[in-house]
């Protein structure tokens, strides 16, 4: 398995060259059943980090482009009258796919946003009476970015919740955007091959579930959620226990990718600010002071103690 994992990585770095933390959150919520948001400025790679995983990995891939007039109807599907039969037949929307890019998803007003949440968590959606459940894997990355405000909708915190990371994508590196503009220029970036599939995915997702954590970790993951709701100077709104699942999940995860079959701290560590910077909450006094969310997530590492 260690081995195909490499080929996969070593497949989607033919058209994404750095955002190494991207590979791997992708690969961590695809292997945990999460899905993540994305934030960064345009023209960072986030269309082309989904595009490439889901060409290395043979799985269906549709984008939605949420704007201001989408209807829930329009992700969703809906049930279409057929005059010459005198009956409905259901139409199904851009939903029905292993893996979907939610592009721009706060520029679509609130009861958009909401027709995703049945299907982000119970990986089934209803049409009329009806009830599909989507085939495995289902995986949402959504994207926003930080820069516009102007005709956007915020997410709302019910639906901030399923999303298991929130990554933050910055720019490449100076070698980085060099690469990618020559490759750019001369037409030059690789064909990438399916490497993995369906049936080994789901496969690596068994083992995942039964990667080792030992109680005392476990423990420890809860004091970091915990810690966010009594940091009440800083923080008006604590993670959920939806944020504790989450860790747990994305740590036995990231124990995996790096060939390991048991949990370390430093697995946790490196997933705690991904986890939890969307599901806290700054205090006014915070935000006044000029303190970021990931500041705050770091004074909680460092205040409790690791095992």
């Amino acid at each position: 398995m260690k081995e195909k994992l490499v080929l996969l990585k070593k497949e989607i770095n033919k058209q994404l060259i750095g955002h190494q933390n991207v590979v791997d959150a992708l690969l961590i919520a695809l292997l945990s059943d999460g899905h993540i948001l994305l934030e960064g400025v345009p023209g960072v790679a986030k269309t082309t980090a989904i595009k490439a995983i889901a060409s290395a990995l043979a799985l269906t891939f549709k984008r939605i482009q949420f704007t201001p007039d989408l209807l829930p109807s329009d992700i969703i599907g809906a049930e279409v009258y057929n005059m010459h039969s005198g009956s409905f037949n259901i139409k199904h929307g851009p939903l029905f796919t292993n893996l979907l890019l939610a592009d721009e998803i706060n520029r679509a007003p609130a009861k958009v946003q909401s027709a995703l949440l049945e299907v982000m968590q119970e990986r089934q959606i209803t049409l009329g009476d009806t009830s599909f459940q989507l085939q495995e894997p289902f995986f949402v990355l959504a994207t926003q970015n930080p820069m516009e405000q102007e005709g956007t909708y915020p997410l709302p915190e019910a639906q901030l919740d399923r999303f298991m990371f929130k990554i933050m994508v910055g720019y490449n590196t100076e070698e980085e955007e060099l690469a990618i503009a020559h490759k750019a220029a001369n037409a030059s970036f690789e064909k990438i091959e399916p490497v993995l599939y369906v049936e080994e995915l789901l496969e690596m997702k068994e083992v995942v579930k039964y990667i080792h954590i030992d109680e005392v970790l476990e423990a420890y993951i809860i004091k970091l959620v915990f810690a966010t709701r009594k940091m009440q100077k800083k923080i008006s709104f604590g993670a959920s226990p939806r944020a504790s699942i989450d860790l747990i999940k994305a740590s036995k995860a990231r124990a995996f990718l790096r060939g390991k079959e048991y949990v370390s701290p430093s697995d946790i560590i490196l997933c705690v600010k991904d986890v939890l910077r969307h599901r806290v909450v700054l205090s006014y006094e915070a935000v006044v002071n000029n303190l970021d969310i990931d500041t705050v997530l770091q004074d909680i590492i460092e205040m409790i103690p690791v095992p």
